[in-house]
């Protein structure tokens, strides 16, 4: 039994809506860790965020099932470490600056709770490009 074309419409932009609540909400996060301790150190865990899909759109290219499979292709290997790298990164940054006292645990805990939320919607928006629906998107 299949749902007409103007369900799965409406069932796909809502996905697209909560994979923009979900970005959106952890800008938000990230940026009243800053605003709200007047300490704008924070926010240069943004430099990983935006480096974390870099190897995977130079490396792996457009093939998302290579990154879940086993594979000895080299560039694919690469791509998985240097993501790695920079989801440390992410969690690394605050957790330094932590350490030496630059910025409070309220920053912290808002830093960590971005990451968090960071990685829900990288996981919805794996989530729903691995669906093979029949239908293409405009």
């Amino acid at each position: 039994m299949s749902m007409p074309g103007y369900m799965r419409t409406c069932f796909h932009t809502g996905k697209l809506a909560s994979l923009a609540l979900f970005v959106s909400g952890g800008i938000v996060l990230l940026i009243l860790a800053c605003a709200l301790y007047d300490n704008w150190w924070p926010m240069l865990s943004v430099i990983m965020y935006v480096l974390l899909p870099m190897p995977l759109l130079f490396f792996a290219g457009s093939d998302g099932s290579s990154l879940f499979s086993e594979s000895d292709n080299r560039w694919v290997s690469a791509a998985k470490f240097l993501t790695g790298v920079s989801a440390i990164g992410s969690i690394a940054i605050p957790a330094i600056l932590k350490h030496a006292n630059v910025i409070c645990w309220g920053a912290f805990a808002m830093e960590l709770s971005s990451f968090v939320i960071f990685v829900l919607a990288i996981i919805c928006c794996i989530r729903m490009m691995s669906e093979d629906d029949d239908y293409t998107m405009f």
